[in-house]
C-alpha cells in the first residue's frame, strides 16, 4: 500500500525539484512504502544515506490530533540481484526511526520557507552485491526531497616513495584496512621495512609505516627518484 506520490515544485530558491510527498495524517494506521531502485554497492561495506526531508507540524493541522506523526522509518534490504517491484516488508531491515529537528507549520508554507532537515544514517557491513532502501510512512505529512548514497574511500597518494591506490574503507566504524605501497620509479623498499598504511573508517590515511628508497645512482626530489 503506498500513498507516496511524485510531484513537482519550487524549493525557497525558485529551483525546480522533484519531491516524493505523503500526507494521510486523518486515518489511523497508516503504512505506506516507498523504494529505491536496487542500488549496486560495488566494493563498498560500509554505506551512509543522507535524506533531505521537509516534515509538517502535527499541531498545525486541525483535528488530526491521534493520527497524525511526526516521524518516518527507514529500511534496507540486501539482495544480489533486483527482484522486481513488488515490496515484502518482511524481508527488510529497520535502519533508524528519522524525526526532524524542525517541522513547518502553514505559515511557513504561505512564506515559501522549506525548513528542510538533513539527516545521515549508515548500514553495515554489507555483504551482497547491492541493496534497496525503503522509506515507511506510519501517518505523516512528508515531502522527501532527496536522498543520497554514498561510501568512503581513501584516495591514492605518495607517501615516503610509495604508492598507495585507492582504498575502499572497511566494514566496521572502527576499522583500519591496512595496505601496502608500491615504490615509485627507480625506488626499492628499504631492507625489511615495507611501506604500510592504513585507510580509517572516515577515509583518511593513518600510521605510515616503513618506506621506500632511491636505487643507487638516484637521489629523491619531492615524490620521485631522479638521477645522480
Amino acid at each position: 500500500m503506498t500513498h507516496w506520490e511524485e510531484i513537482s515544485g519550487l524549493d525557497e530558491n525558485y529551483t525546480p525539484i522533484r519531491t516524493y510527498q505523503v500526507c494521510q495524517v486523518m486515518e489511523p494506521n497508516q503504512n505506506n512504502w516507498l523504494r529505491t531502485n536496487w542500488i549496486a554497492k560495488g566494493n563498498a561495506q560500509r554505506i551512509f544515506v543522507e535524506l533531505k526531508f521537509t516534515l509538517r507540524d502535527c499541531n498545525s493541522l486541525p483535528g488530526v490530533l491521534g493520527t497524525c506523526k511526526e516521524t518516518f522509518n527507514l529500511h534496507y534490504y540486501e539482495t544480489d540481484y533486483d527482484t522486481g517491484r513488488s515490496i515484502r516488508e518482511n524481508l527488510y531491515v529497520k535502519i533508524d526511526t528519522i524525526a526532524a529537528d524542525e517541522s513547518f507549520t502553514q505559515g511557513d508554507l504561505g512564506e515559501r520557507k522549506m525548513k528542510l532537515n538533513t539527516e545521515v544514517r549508515e548500514i553495515g557491513p554489507l555483504s551482497k552485491k547491492g541493496f534497496y532502501l525503503a522509506f515507511q510512512d506510519v501517518g505523516a505529512c512528508i515531502a522527501l526531497v532527496s536522498v543520497k548514497v554514498y561510501y568512503k574511500k581513501c584516495w591514492s597518494i605518495i607517501e615516503n616513495l610509495a604508492i598507495f591506490p585507492d582504498t575502499v574503507t572497511g566494514s566496521e566504524f572502527s576499522s583500519l584496512v591496512e595496505v601496502r605501497g608500491t615504490c615509485v620509479n627507480s625506488a626499492e623498499e628499504e631492507a625489511e621495512n615495507s611501506p604500510r598504511m592504513h585507510c580509517s573508517a572516515e577515509g583518511e590515511w593513518l600510521v605510515p609505516i616503513g618506506k621506500c628508497i632511491c636505487k643507487a645512482g638516484f637521489q629523491q626530489k619531492g615524490d620521485t627518484c631522479e638521477r645522480k
